[in-house]
């Protein structure tokens, strides 16, 4: 791939623009908002001119609900070799395309699994897909070449390509993205009106489970109607899961023990089979989940402390998997966690003692 031509100058649509650029595509960036191409573009992801002929991949980064008007303008205008979005619904837009009567083989649906709380080119990083599953939907009608274009655009983002049938992907980002992200907001908007001496005590629990929750409401808007049939599924199985817990929890407020022991029996089954499900969740670079302990050190709030951490748990020999860290309630201090390997334990542990680190127990 030589040329690109990105649709749409958002966080997804310009982050695949700096990693192309990056690796010396050149970019060219169209939006319908000009303003936003040109910030683009003043962030090094491309030039915000017309390009002189067809590119080789145009991909449109546009919300689920225009994708199929945008991608059908570009086909009719002949702007590329090939055609891909990047939305995060796949089986609705291609139904419309074909529903247009134009010629698919030249067109390939794709969603990069990734993203952030904000949103706007300004949020944009050339390193947002790394590591990330970006999933691919072909169909027999795909010609090999732009089935190609997309795998080489998934590598110059260095993103995991995964193929899979457009209806099937639908379904399975209900599960992990779509009806996560509404739980989540929905959790939120319990802390909206409580009262402050609550809202206080809050700690990292309570951030993990919300913090999707600030993403931009009408992106969201866009996502969830273009993918509305399987979230509502799973909503109401999670609606059957939060109605027996509520009638598990009232039973052990009964004064008779037999309910008592049902309740909690029904609290213990959705825990378990919760935990069942968090460790199917995939680990570090997509592998299977591992297990690791966590070191947890106590933390000024000033600059450089994190770097002294990691740069004495690297003279040691010590690779940090993972990192998290809870700040204390009205104080200028906290605790990080470090997530390492469980023989890396004692090693790690006498490192940041000899080194002055005070460590949680």
């Amino acid at each position: 791939m030589r040329t690109a031509l990105v649709i749409g100058t958002g966080l997804i649509g310009t982050s695949a623009a700096l990693a192309l650029a990056q690796r010396g595509v050149v970019v060219h960036l169209a939006d319908h908002d000009p303003e936003q191409a040109r910030t683009a573009a003043a962030l090094g992801a491309g030039t915000d001119e017309t390009p002189d002929g067809p590119v080789d991949l145009a991909l449109v980064a546009a919300p689920p609900a225009h994708v199929a008007a945008v991608l059908a303008d570009a086909m009719h205008r002949g702007l590329a070799r090939g055609y891909a979005d990047v939305a995060s619904v796949k089986g609705g837009p291609r139904r419309e395309l074909e529903a247009s009567g134009l010629d698919l083989s030249a067109y390939i649906g794709t969603h990069p699994m990734a993203g952030r709380e904000k949103s706007g080119p300004l949020a944009a990083t050339a390193d947002l897909f790394e590591g990330r599953p970006w999933v691919l939907t072909p169909t027999r009608d795909t010609d090999t070449e732009v089935l190609n274009l997309a795998l080489e655009l998934v590598s110059h983002c260095r993103a995991l390509p995964v193929v899979m049938d457009a209806d099937a992907h639908d379904r399975a980002v209900a599960l992990v993205s779509h009806m996560p992200h509404l739980v989540s907001s929905m959790v939120a908007a319990r802390l909206e009106h409580a009262d402050e001496s609550a809202v206080r005590l809050c700690g990292q629990g309570i951030r993990d489970v919300t913090r999707i929750a600030a993403s931009d409401p009408g992106m969201w808007i866009d996502i969830l109607s273009a993918n509305p049939g399987p979230v509502a599924d799973l909503l109401a199985d999670v609606s059957g899961d939060l109605d027996e817990t509520v009638r598990a929890l009232r039973a052990l407020q009964s004064s008779d023990e037999a309910k008592r022991r049902e309740g909690g029996a029904g609290i213990e089954d959705v825990l378990r089979r919760g935990n069942a499900g968090q460790v199917r969740v995939p680990g570090k670079h997509g592998s299977a989940p591992r297990v690791y302990d966590v070191v947890a050190v106590l933390i000024d709030d000033q600059p450089g402390q994190l770097a002294r951490i990691f740069a004495d748990a690297g003279a040691v020999g010590v690779n940090i998997e993972d990192v998290r860290i809870e700040h204390a309630t009205g104080q200028q201090a906290g605790h990080v966690q470090l997530w390492v390997e469980p023989k890396a334990v004692p090693v790690l542990t006498s490192a940041l003692r000899d080194r002055g680190w005070a460590l949680r127990q």
